[in-house]
This record gives structure tokens, sequence and C-alpha cells, in this order.
């Protein structure tokens, strides 16, 4: 299949999904912006009105990480399941096992865009005034939207052999959730060795913060961490494209037989 048959295809069916999905809802597409807002508001409940954390710009603090982490965790989450879910049409025609996952994490996308502008709504309500530097939010962006891919065919992958798998990328997203500095500053950790691992080895850590350090301080981050981010991003991608490839009659008789 051509490059540009195969994204054609994959826009395709991420625009019919989201329909698809809209349709079965009251609120339609309201839910694209009420759901992470409500997630955002149990968790300030939580941490500034129970807990009192103290911080009297812990709401914006919170949606800067919040909402990005749930563009992972969702859009991992749905596309690990997505070449198992659609078993159907794999038996049927031979097409690209990669075509699942890059629709699932295009749909997340679409929906991602909107709940993005909310949050720079919140973020200028409360105070925080834009420039420049925000401008390189998108390479940020394009960095995490690369990094949900390589993670969605990695776990997509794992599901197709195992469907167990489901439930280590579940524990994996709540081990993430809590290590990634979504409630708490990691630059506020004491020990700068264990903030630099953190960093380096938490791709999501260090994607928050650089949110953060755009959105509420207006200063840039790393951009040597995330030149090293991408490029990394980029070479699991082309692995993970090529194993797909090798393993594609595999995995459909994988799922003939499951």
């Amino acid at each position: 299949m051509k490059l540009f048959n195969f994204f054609s295809l994959v826009n395709t069916q991420a625009k019919s999904t989201l329909k698809s999905e809209a349709s079965r809802f009251v609120l339609s597409y309201l839910w694209w912006v009420i759901e992470p807002l409500l997630f955002v508001a149990v968790f300030y409940v939580v941490f500034e009105i129970l807990l009192n954390r103290g911080r009297a710009d812990f709401l914006v603090f919170l949606m800067c990480g919040k909402i990005p982490f749930m563009w992972f965790s969702k859009s991992v989450t749905s596309a690990s399941s997505s070449i198992t879910q659609n078993r159907g049409l794999v038996n049927q025609v031979d097409v690209p096992k990669a075509l699942f996952p890059y629709a699932s994490v295009q749909e997340s996308l679409y929906k991602q865009w909107v709940v993005f502008f909310v949050l720079f709504g919140v973020v200028i309500f409360n105070g925080f005034s834009p420039g420049l530097n925000w401008f390189w939010l998108l390479p940020v962006m394009f960095v995490q939207y690369g990094l949900i891919l390589a993670c969605s065919l990695i776990g997509a992958l794992c599901v197709s052999f195992v469907g167990d798998f489901r439930m280590v990328i579940g524990m994996g997203m709540m081990f993430l959730l809590f290590s990634s500095g979504i409630f708490w500053d990691i630059t506020m950790i004491a020990d700068p060795v264990m903030s630099d691992l953190l960093m380096t080895y938490n791709p999501l850590a260090f994607l928050i913060d650089a949110y953060r350090q755009i959105l509420m301080k207006n200063v840039l981050y790393d951009l040597n961490h995330l030149f090293i981010l991408g490029s990394v991003v980029l070479s699991v991608l082309f692995v993970m494209h090529v194993v797909l490839h090798k393993t594609s009659k595999i995995i459909a008789a994988k799922l003939i037989n499951s």
C-alpha cells in the first residue's frame, strides 16, 4: 500500500469512528471536552480541596499535567486493542496491521485539539499571559504524538499475540499516572540525580514538565532533551513498522485461530 493511500485510509477510518461514537451520546461531540474536565475536577477536589496542597495555581498546574497524560493514556490503551477489535477485517483483507493503531491514535488526536484549546483558555483566564514561546508547544505535541504512536504499535503487537497484555498496559498507565509529575512538581525533588533519572527514563515526565515550562513560566524547555527523545521515538517507529510488516501474516493467523 502506498504511503499516501495508507494515511488517507487512516484519516477516513478515524473520522468515521468519531462520527459513529458521537452519534451514540446525547451531548455528542461535547463529551470530547466534558470528559477530561470531569477527570481534572475529580483530582482537583481530592488534591486541592480535601488534601489542601496550598498552591494558588494548582488547577492550572494539574490541567497542564492531566490533559497531556490523558491524551497519552487513552490513545495507547485504545490503540493497543485496535488490531484484535478489527479481527473480522484482518481475516478478510490483507491490510497493513499498523493501519488500525494509527487510525485509533488519529481519532484521539482530533479530540485532543479541542481539549488543548480549552486548556489554553483556562491558562489565560487564570492570568498566565501567552508569549512567543507558546509556539514551542508544537514540537512538544509532535514528539508526544510520535511517542503515542510508538507505544501504541508496541501495545497492539503484544495484545495481538497475548490478550492478557491489556492488563499490563493498564497497570503501566497507573504507574505513569503517579510517576510523571501530574500532581506534584518533578523539579522539586530534593535529589537532583533522582530528578534527572525520572526525566531521562520517563518521557512523559519530561513532556509534562515542558508543557508547564511554556504555559506557566513562559520559558523554554531543554531542546536537546526533546531532540534526543524525538530521535528515539522515530527509531522505535521505524523498527515497529518493520516488525509489524514481517509478522503481518502471523498476526492474521493468530487472530483467525483465537
